[in-house]
């Protein structure tokens, strides 16, 4: 993709959820060009995550169409441009921070050395640097989940999609850990949809995208 190429890393047109005869999503319209920076919001429940699960291509949609117009055709090296930070930190226990956040760098070709200074490079941005050698059970849950963030900065992906990262951190590192989500996905050109239910965090991002079980979801610029 060039740097003038505005394709839409992903497009939902009318894209509904249901599970049995619970309506999760409904009539979604949402496209994720280069760039964007789009905060979901909506109450516990909402369908905030099943919608992140849909844009991932994690879950096929009940309704509506999904296409990923902007991402490589390709589903394997299509999955390799999204980056996923989920509510919980889902850290390999057996390796350090610093490995957790060099292994996907590694499977995806990166030679040893770029890995570990890419890895460790997010680790600094995220403040967690001085835990770089500290297995998960070693650190707390906020330091776990700072980790995730930087394991899916330093993939440098396309498109990354964030559940609740700051579910577990105080405001201070809530407000570092989205600037750091913020800055990355900028730097490489990508685009960010970050789930929240912080209203303060939520207007950070450039746009917001309401959402609303059984009600068709909103979007709008940020507050």
């Amino acid at each position: 993709m060039t740097a003038h190429d505005h394709t839409p890393f992903v497009v939902a047109e009318g894209v509904g959820m249901r599970f049995g005869d619970t309506e999760v999503l409904t009539r979604v319209d949402l496209e994720v060009p280069p760039g964007a920076q789009i905060a979901v919001t909506g109450r516990s429940g909402s369908g905030k995550s099943t919608l992140l699960l849909v844009l991932a291509g994690l879950l096929a949609p009940t309704s509506g169409r999904l296409t990923w117009p902007g991402l490589d055709r390709d589903p394997h090296r299509m999955r390799g441009q999204i980056g996923m930070v989920f509510q919980a930190p889902s850290l390999m226990p057996e390796l350090t921070a610093l490995e957790n956040v060099t292994l996907p760098l590694r499977l995806r070709g990166m030679g040893i050395a770029p890995a570990r200074t890419a890895a460790l490079d997010a680790l600094v941005d995220l403040g967690v640097a001085d835990a770089a050698d500290a297995l998960p059970a070693q650190l707390s849950g906020g330091q776990q989940q700072r980790v995730a963030v930087a394991r899916a900065l330093a993939g440098r992906h396309s498109l990354v999609l964030a559940d609740e990262p700051t579910g577990a951190l105080d405001r201070a590192h809530a407000h570092q850990v989205v600037e750091a989500l913020r800055d990355g996905v900028a730097a490489t050109g990508g685009a960010l949809v970050l789930a929240t239910h912080d209203p303060e965090l939520a207007a950070t991002l450039d746009q917001r995208l309401d959402v609303e079980a059984g009600l068709p979801a909103r979007i709008g610029p940020g507050f």
